[in-house]
């Protein structure tokens, strides 16, 4: 007999728990999305008009972050398989009423889980390979043992280049000295008035000679 090969899918699913929203309200906005490809149904969920809308976006933009990075697919080319919404657990709540009573209000909350499907294969995620081990060779033992005893030699090279001047005896040549800005010549009525000659100031003794 024949043997039928099987086509076998991978499931991708995310799941949003106690959403404040009832069961029944989630489900009526699964049912537009159910079997269409991701582009199509987040364009769908960005135009609804309904609450639940926004909360289901989120929980398949969580499946198809799931489907990128933990399995490799390419989220556009997924389709939703399955949705659904359960019924989770009711917050009591009450209003008053006329005479004093009260009614009983449940709001209801749900999980919503969203299965994503993919007739592709995943791409292949590229891994760093390991680094190879050593060759326990007579010409490799050789080898580091000539690498080592060079590696001391080049160091004490770098460390003789790189001492500064002061341990070597070399003194730097020092920086030529800028020369003296010479007076300038203040501005009058006239013109230009010519710089004063500097005077030296006479010792006390030959003052008092004089």
């Amino acid at each position: 007999m024949a043997k039928t090969q099987e086509t076998t899918t991978v499931e991708v699913r995310a799941q949003a728990k106690w959403v404040r929203c009832s069961a029944r309200k989630a489900r009526l906005v699964l049912d537009t999305i159910r079997g269409r490809g991701v582009p199509e149904a987040r364009t769908v969920l960005a135009f609804s008009t309904r609450d639940a809308a926004r909360e289901i976006d989120k929980v398949l933009r969580s499946a198809v972050a799931n489907a990128e990075a933990n399995h490799g697919f390419f989220g556009d080319d997924m389709v939703i398989s399955a949705c659904y919404a359960d019924e989770g657990p009711g917050l009591k709540r009450w209003k008053p009423r006329a005479r004093g009573r009260a009614d009983r209000i449940v709001k209801g909350t749900c999980h919503i889980t969203i299965r994503l499907a993919s007739l592709t294969a995943p791409s292949e995620v590229v891994k760093p390979s390991k680094p190879a081990a050593p060759v326990a060779d007579e010409a490799g033992k050789a080898a580091p043992e000539a690498s080592t005893a060079a590696a001391p030699a080049k160091s004490e090279a770098a460390a003789g280049e790189a001492k500064p001047a002061e341990q070597t005896g070399k003194a730097k040549p020092k920086a030529p000295r800028k020369a003296a800005a010479k007076p300038r010549a203040k501005k009058t009525d006239q013109g230009e008035a010519k710089p004063k000659a500097a005077t030296r100031r006479k010792p006390a003794s030959k003052k008092a000679e004089e």
